[in-house]
């Protein structure tokens, strides 16, 4: 298990679409555990689009003996989907899950059971006590619908109470965002583990349609720089490399417990960057 001082490190997938995707995958994930990472999470689609594709994921990681935790989103299911799901993944040894919210789908109007993620994280307990770890998300730079940073705030606090055991955020690229969402959370109470979500620029143009979408600032330095590269590739994967790199340097120097990447099913850039930090 990767933990450096004390630091637990991470890796993220989606569960593939195809045949080809899925075989893919497997020899991404077989680079990456090299790395020896503290668990691999795997992503659920909107209203549980996705929902086979990542219990047969995940199931096929913790087969391979590594530590696997299935993402569960409470849009659009129902209690006794969840209490399926819950029993499915206890059965079978995870211990470990990330709660989230998740996204309504296109066209499909009612939200189902849960509104919230804090009401999923409240029923896993009220299912399974303290059998599983429980992750749930949070934004340092604020969710893109929260009324307000205060509501936001309170919506992360509410979920804690109901029993989560950490967080991953999403990611982000400027760490005072991080240090100060976490300086507010420490003044009300919580002592959870956060810990920074990191994105490595796989594809500069299709990360700031993700940024964009999700409220993260890509900082007008970073974009004016990769803009000036244009097509040149190796320029362009040197210098993500390098912004993304010094980001989870002053992270760690600044006391995050870790770092959780979101590989996009890629395993290059992660694989160099957890080397350049000396993780292995």
């Amino acid at each position: 298990m990767s933990a450096v001082d004390g630091k637990l490190f991470s890796i993220e997938f989606f569960p593939p679409n195809t045949n080809e995707g899925a075989e893919k995958l497997r020899a991404v994930r077989a680079q990456l555990s090299a790395l020896s990472p503290a668990f691999f999470s795997v992503t659920h689609g909107a209203g549980g689009s996705t929902r086979e594709k990542t219990v047969s994921t995940v199931l096929e990681i913790h087969q391979a003996q590594l530590a696997a935790a299935p993402h569960l989103s409470c849009i659009g299911s129902s209690r006794e989907s969840i209490r399926e799901q819950l029993a499915q993944y206890r059965e079978a040894g995870i211990g470990r899950l990330v709660a989230l919210r998740g996204d309504l789908p296109s066209g499909m109007g009612d939200p189902g059971e849960f509104r919230y993620a804090s009401e999923l994280v409240e029923y896993i307990r009220s299912e399974t006590g303290r059998h599983f770890h429980v992750e749930v998300a949070c934004y340092p730079e604020y969710h893109p619908q929260a009324k307000s940073p205060t509501a936001d705030l309170q919506a992360f606090a509410t979920k804690v109470k109901a029993g989560a055991d950490s967080a991953i955020t999403q990611f982000f690229y400027n760490p005072d965002a991080y240090f100060s969402f976490v300086d507010e959370v420490r003044k009300l109470g919580i002592d959870i583990p956060i810990v920074p979500g990191i994105m490595p620029f796989h594809n500069f143009s299709k990360i700031v349609r993700f940024a964009d979408g999700c409220g993260a600032e890509v900082p007008r330095w970073v974009r004016m720089r990769m803009e000036k590269f244009y097509d040149d590739a190796p320029s362009i994967r040197a210098f993500g490399l390098d912004v993304v790199t010094a980001l989870c340097v002053r992270l760690l120097e600044g006391g995050a417990p870790g770092l959780h990447f979101y590989t996009l099913n890629q395993a290059g850039l992660t694989t160099e960057i957890w080397q350049r930090l000396k993780l292995t």
